[in-house]
């Protein structure tokens, strides 16, 4: 840990901005709570999230712990730059920052300032420190959304000391029959099988999912448009070249990363046929082949605008959320690093996704996902309806 944090701070003093931006944000959250006019957060639900990502899975029992008693305090916190600077100012949560590094005396500090009654961590966050300071003032602490597998850590005959983290943990609420195994197998109590709660949130977000005027305006009467969110280059180089081949097929492009180096190679790979949304008229949409999202949190309301959904990240260090398009009942497609991610791995066993693997099998997939487009979409529909409910699954026991 300490090894880690001291990379974190060299990469800051060389400009990494998101390095600069963690380290300068877990050093404000111990003098923010220091001040005169900190917050009373005695007696609060601390909810740890590492990413937007997993915070959109801790934010299901959040809306519904404030809509059914909405005294109690929620402290939230997260590890990454992402997901503190999209999620600060989010109103739900009494108080939201960034978690202090992880040494035992930031640790003590933070929870001799904060004070929570009880502590929710989510699906990944493993921080030595904090669980055994929990586990030292018997802090109730909770993991949600969990997923475990026999290739981690925990479970190597050398992982016996990360192991013992695990029973920190009072009631370790996991995704699958398998994970509950694992826990069972090396005798860690407290398992119990809810499922993943993003699918509930997912669901919500649909419900409440808004009109976007120049996407509408863009698709038009096409009937071939495919949906790619938050994607990278290798998605981008891929996807660029089967519209480029196909006349008939255009693109609603989703970038992970927006700034202007980005969009300009975009730009360039395209050769010119697309429109930025923030620059979008009635005029350049007519002619536009792609539209280019160059702005934040639309997507989840773009996608159905789209017959077939392709999910980035796949090239990457993993795809990014395929549940968001599934909810509408739409194919996905995503790239060959899926295989740790349960839901992705649902929808194909469903039938609804496909994984590529390169421009072939990308070409090959798109065809056949807007051939069978009613057939893999009813099937998107069904996984996700029978996925859910780890919302009240995990709620009636935090409301006792």
């Amino acid at each position: 840990m300490q090894i880690y944090f001291l990379i974190l701070r060299i990469a800051a003093l060389f400009g990494h901005r998101k390095a600069r931006l963690l380290v300068a944000g877990q050093q404000e959250t111990l003098r923010s709570l220091s001040r005169e006019d900190a917050p009373d957060l005695c007696g609060c639900i601390w909810f740890h999230a590492a990413s937007v990502g997993e915070f959109e899975q801790a934010r299901p029992i959040i809306e519904r712990l404030k809509k059914e008693q909405p005294k109690t305090k929620v402290l939230l916190t997260f590890f990454s730059p992402s997901g503190y600077e999209m999620r600060k100012n989010y109103g739900q949560a009494d108080y939201v920052c960034y978690l202090p590094f992880a040494t035992r005396r930031n640790a003590h500090a933070f929870l001799n300032k904060v004070q929570p009654k009880m502590a929710i961590f989510v699906k990944y966050e493993f921080w030595p420190a904090y669980l055994k300071a929990l586990r030292k003032r018997q802090i109730t602490t909770w993991l949600i959304s969990a997923i475990f597998r026999p290739n981690q850590l925990f479970f190597k005959p050398w992982g016996i000391g990360y192991r013992q983290l695990l029973k920190c943990f009072d009631r370790l609420f996991v995704q699958d029959d398998k994970s509950l195994q694992l826990l069972d197998k090396y005798g860690i109590k407290g398992g119990e099988v809810a499922g993943d709660t993003r699918f509930d949130r997912v669901n919500e977000v649909k419900a409440k999912a808004v009109s976007v005027s120049v996407a509408e305006t863009f698709v038009g009467d096409a009937k071939q448009v495919i949906v790619a969110g938050s994607t990278w280059q290798q998605d981008e180089a891929l996807l660029a070249r089967y519209v480029t081949e196909h006349e008939d097929t255009k693109l609603i492009l989703v970038p992970h990363e927006t700034d202007e180096n980005h969009l300009h190679q975009i730009f360039l790979l395209l050769k010119g046929r697309c429109v930025r949304y923030t620059q979008a008229t009635a005029v350049n949409l007519l002619h536009a082949r792609v539209l280019v999202v160059d702005t934040m949190g639309l997507l989840s309301s773009i996608y159905r605008y789209g017959q077939v959904a392709y999910v980035g990240g796949g090239f990457g260090a993993g795809i990014h959320n395929t549940l968001e398009p599934a909810v509408y009942g739409m194919p996905v497609l995503f790239g060959p690093k899926y295989t740790h991610f349960r839901e992705a791995c649902g929808l194909i066993e469903a039938g609804a996704a496909q994984s590529v693997h390169n421009y072939e099998t990308l070409n090959k997939a798109l065809d056949e996902a807007f051939a069978h487009q009613a057939e893999m979409g009813y099937q998107a529909t069904e996984y996700v309806k029978s996925e859910l409910g780890a919302t009240e699954k995990i709620y009636k026991h935090l409301s006792k």
